[in-house]
């Protein structure tokens, strides 16, 4: 057995999923609001008998690992070893001997940090002077001190070092989880009378700390933070991300901030969906662990020059990630803590009108450059063209050619042959970022093409709807296979799939009990002939939206196209016209 397989023994999807959302029994399964959208009206499903769920809102679904995945956004190994730890399943027994060192190594590691928030918990409560500080100047409340989990790095030498090797831990360990070091007096806290910020992943546990300094001196950082450990990597942590990540759903978008205490203000003032980074580096890895909640990122960092110069260089790394940037202009200058301590309903609205990081980028210039000139001009145009070349799409590409154009009082094909320069230095791009109805779109498809093969894999006399479909009608790979196998074998039935042997249907037992939930709730109680009028319109359905998707492919080529290439799209035009005509004809 392995450890996937161990960690489904001991727990039960429903239990699992419990911890997230408030269940209700409807017959042999389990109802749920679903996380993934706001609604009135359960639609998420979860089977006990075969341990799976299934939204029907946003098409997803699958085991108790993929659901964890997709609620706090971890990858595949994060929820391993979240799912592990609640089983009381020691992933290290299934791991090579090295793997499964450095895996205990870890754990350790996450324990001694965990003891060490506790400790300056503690702390925390025993100095009058740090709560004071706490309470009446960064004006936090009882609950949000508790919430954020803060404390007191005390004064003396080795105060915390001391309390971890009691409590066993070796100073090897102490100085790997970065909350000791070594100084000319001998191994000590890495801390010391500060203010202490824990920091956590995606699940919660505390992985290192940001420490901000109590006492003025000038000679000494204002912050401090854990060095990169086997648990801490700050180009890929996001502050606060275990906090926001059901505003992150509801809101459906991020918001930025470039400090930790900006994050813990905004929490206070009811403003939950936003998450920091450390400083203003903003990764590629930050952007892909905030995308797994929503596409739409506003950055909001301060308004000084590497505030600045951060939110420029996140414009790129926001075009390769694939998510839409836009920038949020904190007034007076501030930053984002001051406008929350000033004024939390202003802080609100700010966050709810960004810009597009494309028009900051060109009015910043606009402002920063003398545009009369013909020096100005050239600067102007250096700076923007930088910009657009990252674009991956050519319509939004082509508008800011034009604006900007207009702008300068010169010709677009002036434009488009500078850029041409630019063209060369940047790297290959991604798809068009998504935007919000594309992503409807998408749900809508999905779900589409699992209500069809639920009722064509159960129910083997409605196959014929499936003929005039093809592979590339169809998004998911286990939806492109099964369509395959349903269509070249006539007698295949669902039996077969869930008790296969057979290698390369394995991949499919999980895609195939996803399909039984939906045609349990679905369908199963329908007369056939309902069912024939439910599966003839979503071929048609299907059928409509790739004909209108591959309309749209060939319009966008044959504004390119050569007098030899324009016929052989005509044609392709032509052929999905019959091919919409002859399935509307037969489900007369």
């Amino acid at each position: 057995m392995d450890a996937v397989e161990e960690i489904k023994s001991r727990l039960s999807i429903e239990d699992v999923v419990s911890q997230y959302l408030e269940l209700k029994r409807s017959g042999r399964n389990f109802k749920a609001l679903s996380p993934f959208s706001q609604e009135k009206t359960p639609s998420l499903m979860i089977s006990p008998e075969k341990q799976i769920w299934h939204d029907f809102s946003s098409g997803k679904g699958g085991d108790m690992f993929s659901f964890v995945m997709e609620v706090d956004g971890l990858d595949f190994k994060a929820a391993l070893d979240l799912l592990a730890r609640q089983a009381g399943v020691d992933l290290s027994q299934f791991q090579r001997k090295g793997d499964g060192q450095a895996a205990k190594l870890k754990e350790q590691l996450f324990q001694a940090l965990e003891m060490a928030t506790k400790y300056y918990q503690v702390c925390l409560s025993r100095s009058s002077s740090t709560m004071t500080y706490v309470t009446e100047k960064r004006q936090y409340s009882k609950q949000t001190i508790a919430t954020f989990r803060l404390g007191y790095s005390p004064e003396q030498g080795d105060a915390l070092v001391q309390f971890l090797l009691k409590k066993g831990f070796t100073q090897e360990v102490i100085q790997k989880a970065g909350l000791g070091t070594r100084r000319y007096k001998g191994f000590g806290d890495m801390f010391r009378g500060r203010l202490m910020v824990p920091l956590m992943d995606a699940t919660g546990r505390v992985i290192g700390f940001t420490a901000r300094i109590l006492r003025d001196d000038p000679n000494a950082p204002k912050y401090i933070n854990t060095p990169q450990s086997p648990v801490y990597d700050k180009s890929r942590h996001v502050f606060g991300l275990h906090l926001a990540k059901d505003a992150l759903r509801k809101q459906n978008y991020a918001v930025v901030v470039e400090g930790n205490l900006d994050v813990i203000a905004s929490h206070q003032a009811g403003v939950a969906n936003v998450v920091a980074t450390a400083g203003t580096a903003m990764t590629e890895q930050h952007l892909k662990a905030l995308s797994r909640f929503t596409t739409d990122i506003r950055i909001a960092f301060d308004q000084d020059q590497a505030g600045l110069k951060a939110t420029e260089r996140s414009i790129p790394i926001a075009s390769k990630v694939g998510v839409s940037l836009s920038i949020i202009t904190v007034p007076e200058g501030k930053d984002p803590d001051e406008l929350v301590k000033k004024d939390p309903a202003a802080w609100q609205a700010v966050v709810e009108k960004p810009q597009y990081a494309v028009d900051w980028i060109i009015d910043r210039y606009k402002n920063l450059l003398d545009i009369t000139t013909a020096q100005g001009k050239r600067a102007f145009s250096d700076q923007v063209l930088a910009t657009l070349e990252e674009l991956s799409d050519s319509v939004e590409k082509d508008h800011y050619v034009r604006q900007v154009a207009d702008l300068l009082g010169v010709s677009q094909e002036a434009l488009h042959q500078k850029s041409t320069t630019f063209t060369k230095k940047v790297a290959p791009k991604r798809q068009t970022v998504p935007q919000p109805q594309l992503d409807k779109e998408a749900r809508d498809q999905t779900q589409l093409q699992n209500k069809l093969l639920a009722l064509c894999l159960f129910l083997p006399s409605l196959r014929g709807y499936l003929d005039p479909l093809t592979t590339d009608m169809f998004a998911d790979p286990a939806a492109k296979k099964l369509l395959q196998i349903l269509k070249s074998q006539p007698d295949f039935t669902s039996d077969q799939l869930e008790s296969t042997s057979d290698s390369a249907l394995l991949s499919l037992q999980e895609y195939g009990k996803i399909l039984s939930l939906v045609f349990d709730e679905l369908y199963k109680d329908l007369e056939v002939l309902e069912l024939r009028y439910e599966a003839a319109r979503l071929q048609i359905r299907r059928i409509e939206t790739y004909v209108k998707t591959q309309k749209a492919r060939l319009s966008r080529a044959m504004q390119t196209a050569s007098d030899t290439d324009m016929e052989r799209l005509l044609e392709a035009a032509k052929r999905l016209d019959v091919l919409l005509k002859a399935t509307k004809e037969t489900s007369k």
